[in-house]
């Protein structure tokens, strides 16, 4: 049995899809706050429960080989993840994949982008159990913070509009956790994840107007327009250190890892294949 915590997120949903249709042998336990039957494919398990409360977890774990655990999100601050991972050995859970953050490696000094995420990285690697850590950079799917403005106006609006990350599909991350969860071969291991290429918030919105196929404009902000506008989504703290990354990326947020090909046996999937997959939420 397999437990996918964050099960309704952007990775957790495409996880419990793919393994929900991967092998009829394989149980899946879905988690998150408030499922339900209707967020889950056919035959999968939904129970909530709660990151921050480990006690909540305890019989969603029990009897489950392997867990999927998502680092905490918005909610990092409030859990406590050597809980977490008691409360996972003690269902009988002997192999675990964390979902973590390039920022542990590349912003370690920073409390939300790397410390708080290193302290749940060190709680996994500590636990007796196999362990697997994936450090994606941005998400594809971070560009639905401009669907309200692309389907009202078709503008979207952002800072640093010709610096490029290599922004990775959460489809790719997901694909790349179910290999570790189900196959050997991941232990011990962290996986860095990124998208094929980087790209521009400009080269991304005119993969958006590409895949609407109508003209869509962009508006550069400047860092204090859009550090005005990121607490609406993002704590103040976590919105910080985000500006930097945007706007003065280091070498290594730069860099295209090529671990998703390599691992899932094709290329990485582009910022243009997310929006033409997702394009009905900008319309």
């Amino acid at each position: 049995m397999i437990v996918v915590t964050g099960a309704t997120g952007n990775v957790g949903r495409e996880l419990v899809r793919i393994l929900a249709g991967s092998d009829e042998r394989v149980r899946v336990t879905a988690t998150s706050r408030g499922i339900g039957p209707k967020d889950v494919p056919p035959g999968v398990r939904a129970v909530p429960a709660d990151l921050t409360d480990a006690e909540s977890l305890r019989p969603v774990f029990e009897g489950a080989d392997a867990v999927f655990l998502q680092n905490g999100g918005a909610s990092l601050g409030r859990i406590r993840p050597r809980d977490i991972v008691d409360a996972a050995k003690a269902g009988g859970v002997r192999r675990i994949v964390l979902l973590s953050s390039q920022g542990v490696a590349t912003r370690p000094e920073s409390p939300s982008h790397g410390q708080a995420v290193r302290a749940v990285e060190d709680a996994v690697r500590e636990a007796d159990t196999e362990w697997t850590v994936l450090r994606p950079g941005g998400f594809h799917s971070n560009a639905l913070a401009w669907a309200a403005s692309v389907r009202a106006e078709r503008v979207v609006a952002a800072p640093f509009g010709d610096v490029g990350l290599p922004s990775v599909d959460p489809a790719d991350i997901a694909g790349v956790a179910a290999l570790a969860l189900r196959e050997p071969g991941h232990a011990g291991r962290i996986h860095e994840l990124t998208g094929p290429a980087p790209t521009t918030p400009r080269e991304r919105a005119e993969a958006i107007a590409a895949a609407l196929g109508e003209p869509v404009r962009f508006v550069e902000l400047t860092r204090q327009e859009a550090r005005a506008q990121l607490p609406a989504f993002l704590p103040e703290p976590v919105a910080d250190t985000t500006l930097d990354i945007l706007g003065t990326p280091t070498a290594a947020e730069r860099r295209v890892t090529g671990e998703v090909e390599r691992l899932l046996g094709r290329p990485a999937l582009t910022f243009a294949d997310w929006a033409r997959r997702h394009v009905e939420a900008f319309r």
